[in-house]
């Protein structure tokens, strides 16, 4: 990956505290697996920007690899990868994202 593509990246995960690189938007997500966080996140009232990865084909590409995670959507807080749809779920059911959310966000 290229410097100025990692910078992109980089420039995006510190926009928001938390940021989720999804099909589509929070407003109208383009596939079920970008659905399903997009309901777990606002489920748990945390405010999160989006990135459309279908409107940049380089950043599409580009956050598989600099997160080393094959699928979209991928999810970071406070500029650390959590992961994408399965794992949100799994964290979600057993309280750990409610309360990873918490701490990453009270500080």
């Amino acid at each position: 990956m290229d410097a100025t593509l990692q910078q992109r990246i980089e420039q995006l995960i510190g926009s928001s505290p938390v940021v989720v690189f999804m099909k589509g938007n929070k407003l109208m997500p383009q596939c079920g697996f970008s659905n399903n966080v997009v309901q777990i996140l606002h489920a748990l009232g945390v405010p999160f920007e989006t990135f459309d990865v279908l409107t940049d084909a380089e950043i599409r590409q580009g956050i598989k690899e600099f997160s080393d995670w094959p699928t979209i959507p991928q999810v970071y807080v406070k500029g650390e990868f959590l992961g994408g749809s399965d794992i949100l779920i799994e964290m979600y059911n057993s309280g750990e994202l409610r309360e990873k959310l918490e701490v990453a966000l009270a500080s």
